[in-house]
C-alpha cells in the first residue's frame, strides 16, 4: 500500500513534522533484508547489449553490506549487516554467467570484495576452473589493507590484468581518521608494491576533496603520497615505466550516514584546492610525468548536494532546471551550474530557503531531516554521536570493523532481526571445495 505522508515546515525551512495523512498508516518505512544470498543467485541470464559497453564483464556479487564503518559512504550504512554468498554459489553463478554472455572477464563485486572471509579461496579456485580459457578476474572494489600476494597472483594468472584501482579517500593520516578510513601510509605502498611487483604498471588512487575538518595540507598531502607510491614501484621492479593516476572527487554528504549533518564544502574552496595540488604534481620533475591527475570541479558537486539532502521543494528546482533545458547534466559539456542557480533561485523564491541552505549549512541534532522517517535500522543516537566522534577536537576516534570485534550497538541487527554471516560457507567433499567444473572452457 502506498504511503503519503503531510510536511509541515517550520518559519526558518526546516522541517517541523511529517505526519501520515492516511490513518492507520505507519510513519516509517522500513527497509528490507535478504539474508539468504544463496537463495538469490542474481542476475541468471543478463542481457548482452549489442554495443560494446564500458565495463565489459559479467559481474557477480559475492557478498552484500559492509561494516567498515567508513562515515561518508552511504552504501555502506544502509546495506547493513555483512552476507556473503558461499564459494560454491559463487562458482555456480560464475559458470552460468560466462556460459550465457560469453564475457571474457568475470568482475567479483561487493562493497569491498577483498573482506569476504575466503575469497583468497575464490579467487585460487575461479583461476583453476578457467585457467587456459583466456576468462581473467578482477576485483573492481578492493580496499588497501585487503589486497594480498595471493589476491595479486591469481588475479593475474590467465595473462589478463585489469586495472587496480584503490581508495585511500584522504590523503593525511588524520583525515582518514576523520572519515574512518582505517588505512595507514604503509599499507597504502605496502600494498602498490606488491601490485607492481605482480606485473601491473599503474594503479589508480582515489581520493576526495572537500571532506569535513579538512584543510589545505590534507589536500597537498595527496602529492607526497603520490610520489611514494611511484618511487616504491620503482624500487620494487627497477622499471621506470611505472605509473599512478590520482583521481579526486568532491564529498557530498549523504543521507544515513554520520556526516548527514555535515556543512559541504564550498565549490570555490574545492577548486582552489585542487589548482594548487595540481601545481604541486606538476611542479616535480622527477615525479611529475609518472602521475596522471584527474579531477571534478566543485560545482557539480554542490548540485549534487542539493540533490542528495533536499527535501521535496527541490522537485520544483529539478522541474525549473528542465524547463531550462537541463539535459544529461552529468556530461560535463551538458552541465550548467549557472542554469542550476538560477532555477534554485526561482522555485525557491517563496520560501525562507536557498540553494546554500540546502548544501553548504551544517545540520543541529533536533533537526527533523527529510528522511527520518525511513528506516534502514541504523540508531540515530549512534550516528549523532559518530559524528562528534569524528570532528572531536582531541583528534577523530576510529570504529572497528564489527565482523571481527565486539558489536558497538549501530543498532542494524537488533531493529531489523539480523545478523553477520560470513565463512566458512562453501560445500566440501573429503576436504575439498566445491566449485563447478568447466569441460567446454565457460562457453
Amino acid at each position: 500500500m502506498p504511503r503519503f505522508y503531510d510536511v509541515h515546515y517550520l518559519p526558518d525551512g526546516r522541517i517541523g513534522q511529517v505526519v501520515p495523512n492516511r490513518p492507520g498508516v505507519p510513519l516509517s518505512v522500513r527497509k528490507h533484508t535478504l539474508m539468504d544470498l544463496d537463495a538469490w543467485p542474481y542476475p541468471r541470464r543478463p542481457v548482452v547489449p549489442v554495443a560494446e559497453t564500458v565495463h565489459e564483464r559479467y559481474s557477480v556479487e559475492i557478498f552484500r553490506g559492509c561494516t567498515r564503518g567508513c562515515r561518508f559512504c552511504q552504501a555502506g550504512m544502509i546495506t547493513r549487516p555483512v552476507r556473503e554468498r558461499s564459494i560454491t554459489t559463487v562458482g555456480s553463478m560464475v559458470a552460468g554467467g560466462v556460459r550465457a554472455t560469453g564475457f571474457a572477464e568475470v568482475g567479483l563485486l561487493s562493497l569491498s570484495s577483498a573482506d569476504h572471509s575466503e575469497i583468497n579461496e575464490i579467487a585460487v579456485d575461479l583461476a583453476d576452473c578457467y585457467e587456459g580459457t583466456n576468462t581473467g578476474l578482477s576485483l573492481p572494489s578492493t580496499r588497501v589493507d585487503a589486497f594480498n600476494v595471493t589476491l595479486a597472483n591469481e588475479l593475474s594468472r590467465n595473462g589478463r590484468r585489469s586495472g587496480l584501482t584503490f581508495a585511500p579517500e584522504g590523503g593525511s593520516e588524520r583525515i582518514r581518521k576523520v572519515i574512518n578510513k582505517m588505512v595507514t601510509e604503509d599499507d597504502l605502498l605496502r600494498t602498490v608494491t606488491t601490485a607492481y611487483a605482480s606485473g601491473w604498471r599503474q594503479v589508480k588512487l582515489y581520493f576526495m576533496c572537500g571532506l569535513p575538518t579538512e584543510r589545505d595540507e590534507d589536500v597537498l598531502a595527496i602529492a607526497d603520497l603520490a610520489r611514494r607510491v611511484i618511487a616504491a614501484g620503482r624500487e620494487a621492479t627497477g622499471r621506470r615505466d611505472i605509473k599512478c593516476t590520482v583521481s579526486i572527487g568532491a564529498f557530498v554528504p549523504k543521507p544515513h550516514t554520520p556526516f548527514q549533518w555535515a556543512s559541504q564544502c564550498p565549490a570555490g574552496v574545492v577548486d582552489e584546492r585542487l589548482r594548487a595540488l595540481g601545481a604541486a604534481l606538476r611542479s616535480d620533475r622527477a615525479y611529475g610525468r609518472s602521475i596522471g591527475f584527474r579531477y571534478h570541479d566543485g560545482a557539480p558537486s554542490i548540485v549534487e548536494g542539493l540533490l542528495s539532502r533536499g527535501d521535496r521543494r527541490v522537485g520544483r528546482v529539478i522541474l525549473a532546471a528542465w524547463r531550462d533545458g537541463a539535459r544529461f547534466d552529468g556530461w560535463s559539456e551538458y552541465f550548467s551550474y549557472e542554469r542550476w542557480v538560477a532555477s534554485a533561485a526561482l522555485a525557491l523564491a517563496g520560501d525562507p530557503v536557498d540553494l546554500d541552505w540546502y548544501t553548504t549549512r551544517e545540520r543541529e541534532y533536533d533537526e527533523i531531516l527529510p528522511w527520518d522517517h525511513l528506516d534502514s535500522g541504523l540508531d540515530r543516537d549512534w550516528l549523532w554521536q559518530d559524528w562528534q566522534d569524528a570532528v572531536a577536537a582531541g583528534g577523530a576516534a576510529e570504529v572497528e570493523d564489527c565482523r571481527w570485534t565486539p558489536c558497538y550497538e549501530c543498532g542494524v541487527c537488533p531493529a531489523m532481526g539480523t545478523e553477520i554471516q560470513t565463512g566458512p560457507t562453501g560445500e566440501r567433499i573429503d576436504g575439498k571445495r566445491l566449485l563447478p567444473v568447466l569441460t567446454d572452457g565457460g562457453r
